[in-house]
């Protein structure tokens, strides 16, 4: 009798431990690593509408954990790491992806778009469909294209208002040839460093000046080491959020489908986010004491005119380049 209560005991044991292991199986972490403060839209909308409709859309099959403030290492690293697997899903500046595959530089060429819903049309259409598609052969898919807005100088020299502006002026650019090579065309000394060491840099007097868009200034309080803020609008620039191909691809279909789904969401409710930290930002850095000026028509056309080189060069050391601007073009119209 004790033999076979036993038996049945131990029977029910490998049963509880089989049963949990199929739990675990069927649980899914999904990591996420972001550069960006809980105060910028990035989170918010990672938080507050990709997480929230992942786990309520899966019924607690997926957790998504999010890790702001470049916990998990700087952007380049993130993609690093999504490609290794080590992280699943990282939303990152599309500048620095064009670090692993050069065609996506196509959206950092200076004064590309005019405003956003003409971005949002070449994103989230036909360009952005066929650069999405080399990535792929790189470990890495894109899920969606969010935002961080048009990008805009801020200094501790003077106001800028002309190219001859900024001549010898040392700016923190992203590690991007385009960046770099659009700011070399405006007489500027581009200097590349990780966005984590920036502010430092700006405090230390490392560099002069950095480019970034409106939310991001205040967010990470550049405010308070610079002076003066153009409202250039030289890029828009967007981002993408990356996840980890093979990773991605073993998910049961349906799960598959709810991570894509989340992902517009997010794009979609991000960009909202953005448009309205952009206004409110502004005021509150005016109000920060930041000196800020805006560029007439007539001074951007000088930058335009200024920076025309890079598409040439683009053109020529990327292939296919100048298909991808007509593209860029005809998409964005």
């Amino acid at each position: 009798m004790l033999k076979k209560m036993g038996t049945v005991l131990i029977g029910s044991f490998l049963l509880l431990i089989f049963a949990s292991s199929c739990f675990a199986a069927d649980k899914y972490i999904v990591k996420i690593a972001s550069v960006v403060p809980e105060t910028q839209s990035q989170h918010i909308a990672l938080r507050d509408f990709f997480k929230k409709y992942v786990e309520e859309k899966s019924g607690g099959r997926m957790v998504v954990e999010i890790y702001p403030n470049g916990q998990l290492g700087g952007e380049r690293q993130a993609i690093e790491s999504v490609q290794l697997g080590t992280i699943h899903m990282t939303v990152t500046a599309l500048a620095v992806l064009s670090g692993f595959e050069p065609r996506f530089q196509v959206f950092d060429l200076p004064f590309l778009f005019k405003d956003k819903p003409s971005a949002y049309k070449a994103l989230d259409g036909e360009l952005g469909d066929k650069l999405n598609q080399l990535l792929p052969s790189l470990g890495i898919i894109n899920l969606a294209f969010a935002e961080n807005g048009f990008r805009h100088i801020t200094n501790n020299r003077a106001p800028i208002h002309k190219p001859a502006d900024l001549k010898g002026l040392k700016i923190r650019t992203m590690e991007n040839p385009i960046h770099m090579a659009s700011f070399r065309a405006l007489g500027a000394n581009p200097t590349p460093m990780s966005f984590g060491e920036l502010y430092t840099a700006l405090q230390q007097k490392t560099v002069d000046a950095q480019e970034n868009p409106i939310p991001l200034i205040y967010t990470t309080k550049f405010y308070e080491v610079q002076k003066y803020a153009t409202l250039t609008g030289h890029v828009y620039a967007a981002t993408t959020f990356l996840c980890n191909d093979t990773w991605f691809n073993n998910l049961p279909k349906d799960l598959q489908k709810i991570v894509k789904d989340g992902a517009v969401l997010f794009r979609d409710e991000q960009r909202k986010l953005t448009e309205a930290q952009d206004k409110e930002m502004l005021a509150l850095l005016k109000q920060s004491g930041m000196q800020i000026n805006e560029l007439t028509q007539a001074e951007k056309d000088d930058f335009i005119k200024a920076t025309a080189p890079v598409y040439e060069e683009f053109s020529k050391s990327v292939p296919g380049g100048k298909d991808f601007i007509e593209l860029a073009r005809k998409n964005s119209h």
